[in-house]
């Protein structure tokens, strides 16, 4: 769960940073995004089959996060007894509370941005042979899109906080209260970072301040 988790957020990262090419015009994002799917790598393995690793090894990274939270989540049910009560409830987060329901709404927005972005199933207001700035443009300039998307990245920032906190405490990272204090602001500020990230496009699409 914890390093699946990580990489996960490492993808996030990356796929952030790939989103504000968009402030530097359609050429510059429509090359990463060809890039991406071209010679990386090359010749070290061959052409085109980058991405594909890629996409497998998030397919497999996606897949075992499910898999650990179904299983962590049968223990967790096996092991409270129906009997039991505690005089003080523990303390949680909301995000800590609502991971499991978060996941789930974050895997069917990840189906439909799929859907809509690569495999162009979806079309957000953009016809058939749209380049990838075209698409993000277009789809960003309706506003209930960027509603839907803001709403969504909230979701995966209070996923991301609590994540990436839990994750360095399975690794064995929290090791005092001033570790679990540090682990917690740097978890902050990878979530803060990323909804920022996220959202400056999309917006400024959506203000004019990107055509």
């Amino acid at each position: 769960m914890a390093i699946t988790g990580l990489i996960m957020v490492g993808f996030l990262l990356m796929h952030m940073y790939g989103n504000l090419k968009v402030f530097l015009g359609a050429e510059a994002f429509d090359h990463y995004a060809h890039w991406l799917k071209g010679d990386i790598l090359y010749p070290l393995i061959p052409s085109g089959w980058f991405i594909w690793i890629f996409r497998f090894v998030m397919l497999a990274a996606i897949v075992l996060h499910i898999y650990s939270a179904a299983v962590l989540t049968g223990r967790a049910h096996r092991a409270r007894g129906t009997k039991y009560v505690t005089s003080k409830p523990l303390q949680q987060t909301y995000a800590a509370r609502t991971m499991r329901w978060g996941g789930v709404i974050l895997a069917g927005f990840l189906v439909f941005h799929l859907l809509q972005f690569t495999a162009q199933v979806i079309k957000t207001g953009w016809n058939s042979g749209a380049g990838p700035y075209e698409m993000f443009v277009v789809s960003f300039e309706q506003w209930w899109l960027v509603l839907a998307y803001a709403l969504w990245m909230v979701t995966v920032c209070m996923h991301v906080r609590h994540g990436f906190w839990s994750a360095f405490a399975t690794l064995g990272a929290n090791t005092s209260a001033t570790t679990r204090k540090w682990w917690n602001i740097i978890a902050w500020a990878v979530a803060v970072i990323l909804y920022v990230g996220f959202m400056i496009a999309p917006v400024a699409v959506l203000i004019g301040g990107v055509r």
